[in-house]
């Protein structure tokens, strides 16, 4: 039987429609729940790191540890690993990474206006305010999520599915009855040419993720074992980088041979890194711009990227949103000094690592900052290795703390 993938609007009787599928066909359902605790269990990274992949915000780290790549990576692994199977039904944000290729899946979107919707979320006991606030929160994330996998703007296009139902303009079971006669639909059985492109999926996806293990986020396609990398950055030293890729897929289990091309990002300006996982994601917080701005390119040259913040109430509100593992903070500064973003920080984040970097500090400051938990207090100007050095074992103290409270 063909899988069924199911994306939905919410308050688009979805939860309806999927029981009432599950009831007359006897398929098994996924959420994206089940495929999240798969990749957990599978990847070693934690569930909250998985889950950002479904985020329409993007750490801003993310350029520098390619984290969202890598969970996206282990949850491609997982839901390639569950489509062997037969009559399932895909629910959510996963199904969508199933390559059109795989012609064996009835891709089906619920999706309704916005007044209807509105009037189903009003049932919940929420006002009419809070049900448009909610709706447009959780449809930009889907917006989100279609542009990251396809550069589509819109959700509900409808050349991402086979059937886009307007639940305002259909019950649930005139729905469901449509649904069961597209199953039957000779063009969606399975044949033995896309359970071939399903095992082709696979095995794309155990390279890429043993490509992201080793720090890299490359594109990759598989067809009957002959595997294809495509660079879509700019890298210094292109054959390096080939080979070490090559060197990588070639010990995937089924892989046959690898080729490596450039994409069409090749020629833009960024410049490709591999990640350094022994390399912390860094807040830098300083007041004086130009300063911080050419430590964060010298310690660029050193492949240590970093997010950048020029006041401590603005540092306090990163590290609210996102998850640096080490800040670099100046003590004078405009509004909260460092002191009190040091205190602050200790006390709602201890595992973050805090290294002072002062050109104005006294052996009193000093002495304050490491009774309230800093990792190290340096003066400016300070020696660029010296500082690579303090923040690579600032990183191996985070790890520790981070380990012994898992």
């Amino acid at each position: 039987m063909p899988i069924i993938t199911v994306f939905s609007g919410t308050f688009c009787e979805e939860e309806k429609v999927i029981h009432e599928i599950a009831k007359k066909t006897d398929y098994r359902r996924i959420t994206d729940e089940d495929i999240v605790a798969d990749a957990v269990e599978v990847s070693g990274m934690s569930d909250h790191k998985i889950r950002t992949a479904f985020s329409s915000k993007s750490s801003v780290f993310n350029k520098f540890t390619h984290e969202k790549e890598r969970a996206m990576a282990w949850i491609r692994l997982s839901l390639a690993g569950m489509i062997s199977e037969d009559r399932l039904m895909i629910q959510g944000f996963c199904g969508q990474m199933i390559p059109k290729e795989i012609s064996h899946v009835l891709r089906i979107c619920l999706i309704a206006d916005m007044k209807h919707r509105i009037s189903l979320a009003t049932k919940t006991g929420l006002s009419e305010k809070e049900a448009t606030n909610s709706i447009r929160t959780q449809d930009e994330e889907r917006t989100a999520w279609i542009h990251t996998l396809y550069q589509l703007k819109d959700p509900w296009d409808p050349s991402l599915y086979d059937i886009v139902i307007p639940t305002d303009k259909m019950d649930v079971q005139e729905t469901v009855s449509l649904i069961e006669n597209n199953l039957r639909s000779e063009v969606i059985k399975p044949t033995d040419a896309s359970k071939k492109t399903a095992e082709d999926f696979l095995l794309a996806a155990k390279v890429e993720v043993a490509l992201a293990g080793e720090g890299h986020s490359i594109g990759v396609k598989a067809r009957d074992g002959s595997v294809t990398l495509t660079i879509n950055k700019h890298v210094l030293m292109l054959s390096r980088l080939e080979e070490e890729l090559k060197s990588i897929a070639d010990n995937v289990p089924g892989v046959k041979s690898v080729e490596t091309r450039v994409g069409k990002g090749y020629h833009k300006t960024d410049i490709y890194r591999k990640y350094d996982f022994e390399l912390p994601k860094l807040l830098l917080v300083d007041d004086e711009r130009e300063f911080v701005q050419t430590l964060s390119e010298r310690l660029l040259i050193r492949d240590m990227g970093s997010a950048v913040a020029y006041d401590g109430e603005s540092a306090l509100d990163l590290i609210q949103e996102d998850e640096p593992e080490v800040m670099i903070l100046d003590l004078k500064m405009p509004g909260i000094d460092g002191i009190e973003v040091l205190r602050r920080v200790k006390q709602k984040r201890p595992e973050i690592e805090v290294i002072i970097l002062t050109g104005h500090g006294s052996e009193n400051d000093r002495k304050t900052c490491m009774e309230l938990g800093a990792f190290a207090y340096l003066q400016k100007p300070v020696n660029i290795d010296l500082l690579s050095e303090t923040l690579k074992k600032a990183k191996e103290k985070m790890k520790l703390h981070m380990k012994n409270n898992s």
